[in-house]
């Protein structure tokens, strides 16, 4: 609010100044001339000089917009090409976007009139975050339910707010379990996330090593029955052959 406030007051500073001044000249008869002069010149040069700096104006014009309108602030949690980070600078020009590996993404202002980004915390700083787990169909559901619940209220990152546990989805080979926990803020639904996934892949892993992914094989012969029949008959040939010396 003290942003928009200051905006807006030097704005009509600015336009009133600019109105105060063209009335002073005009109470004189030489002065507007030399205006009307000074206008066409000046129109001419404005046209040229606004077309080399277009760049420049256009982050003016995106610095008022994002002063009024206030898309972003410090500190907001942003996703800007593909990249995850927190607002740590905002100017005259640009925004300094800090990347969660510590990298900087510099971005001018005007890319956040023209383009879409994902802002987490606009309103609020909650998330609800999701882990994705595949399974085999024999995986029983009731423990997995229960393990869930067990990691999901030990963890001092869950906020307190809501946990589940859903099937997805369901393909010829696994199915898709779903695991949804909120948390107070990006950062910690992002930890809370990493440690649901490894106590429920850890779970899997102990309890039932049966029940994860598999990938199933129907071999058969390509050479037919009479192949496998003579298999077979050798087999017990060669079994029989055995006992006989054994007996002798």
């Amino acid at each position: 609010m003290l942003t928009q406030a200051r905006v807006l007051a030097r704005t009509a500073n600015t336009m009133l100044l600019l109105a105060g001044g063209a009335l002073m000249l005009m109470t004189f008869p030489g002065a507007k001339k030399f205006g009307a002069s000074l206008l066409a010149s000046a129109g001419l040069i404005g046209i040229i000089a606004g077309l080399a700096a277009k760049p420049l104006f256009s982050n003016l014009i995106a610095s008022l917009q994002i002063a009024l309108s206030q898309p972003i602030h410090l500190d907001d949690v942003l996703v800007v090409e593909g990249e995850w980070g927190r607002v740590e600078e905002i100017n005259g020009t640009f925004v300094v976007l800090r990347i969660w590996d510590d990298r900087r993404l510099i971005l001018p202002l005007s890319y956040f009139i023209d383009k879409p980004f994902q802002n987490w915390t606009r309103n609020s700083a909650q998330l609800l975050g999701s882990v994705f787990i595949y399974v085999d169909f024999r995986l029983p559901l009731a423990p997995v339910r229960a393990e869930v619940e067990r990691l999901i209220r030990s963890a001092p990152e869950w906020d307190g707010r809501f946990f589940g546990l859903q099937v997805t989805d369901a393909t010829e080979r696994s199915m898709q379990l779903r695991i949804l926990c909120t948390a107070a803020s990006s950062g910690l639904a992002f930890d809370l996330r990493c440690k649901v996934r490894e106590g429920v892949i850890d779970f899997l892993q102990r309890e039932y090593p049966e029940c994860l992914p598999r990938l199933r094989v129907d071999a058969e012969s390509s050479e037919g029955p009479e192949r496998t029949a003579g298999s077979s008959w050798v087999s017990a040939r060669v079994i029989s052959q055995e006992d006989a010396q054994g007996d002798r």
